[in-house]
């Protein structure tokens, strides 16, 4: 993975997306002085099925805040759009452009947007929209003819260089990190009590430590590296 870098943004849909994949790689990324922010389409209301979407919206919002700053992440904002009814289309597009030209990241960091994890596992449509509405942004952002009634608030930015695609079924990059950075994931994911506790009768810790530990060990397997993160990198 690329290292020569300032600022990086995370697009995803959900709270929790960048937990259960790049959440070590950001934690290594910050720890080397780069700079990382995160974007939420949703605020995973409709996740927990046992909560009603207007409560599961605050406290998911709050996990993910605390999950972030775990990793050394402040800023984290939400676009507000509806839980598991995301479109991909102009709308979503726009909103990411506007965050693109306001944080003005040179690496862009989303979700899968493959119609499957690899195999037959079908992939959700929010995480699709997102993935895909984050690489078309990548270039909407530069074009000061695309969404021009952005520009009395920010310049286009055509300074993304990468978007790397974390949990991809293809990977190309991996982005290796110290065992320390594996600890703080780890804790991150735990931030999301709510949402484990809806999932699993796990200890949140224990959850998220199975969860990481599988990654790290999946991808050692499968590249032979001894800790790392696997992304597929499209160059810009």
């Amino acid at each position: 993975m690329p290292r020569d870098w300032k600022r990086a943004m995370a697009v995803v849909a959900h709270p929790d997306d960048l937990e259960y994949g790049a959440a070590a790689a950001i934690a290594e990324w910050t720890d080397t002085g780069h700079e990382v922010c995160y974007l939420l389409a949703t605020r995973g209301e409709a996740g927990i099925d046992t909560m009603e979407p207007e409560k599961a919206a605050v406290v998911r919002e709050g996990e993910e805040r605390a999950s972030a700053a775990v990793v050394g992440v402040s800023t984290v904002e939400f676009l507000g759009h509806r839980d598991g009814v995301l479109e991909e289309g102009v709308a979503l597009r726009r909103d990411i452009t506007a965050a693109i030209r306001r944080h003005r990241p040179d690496l862009l960091i989303t979700v899968n947007h493959h119609d499957t994890w690899g195999g037959t596992d079908w992939n959700t449509p929010d995480h699709r929209a997102v993935g895909r509405a984050a690489l078309d942004a990548a270039g909407d952002a530069g074009n000061r003819w695309i969404f021009p009634e952005q520009l009395a608030d920010a310049e286009p930015w055509n300074g993304v260089r990468w978007v790397a695609v974390s949990a991809s079924p293809a990977l190309t990059h991996v982005a290796e990190v110290g065992q320390r950075s594996v600890d703080r994931a780890i804790a991150s994911l735990a931030q999301h009590r709510a949402y484990i506790a809806a999932l699993t009768d796990q200890d949140p810790e224990d959850y998220a430590r199975s969860i990481i530990t599988e990654a790290i060990e999946s991808l050692r397997e499968s590249h032979g590296v001894e800790r790392g993160v696997g992304f597929q990198l499209f160059a810009r």
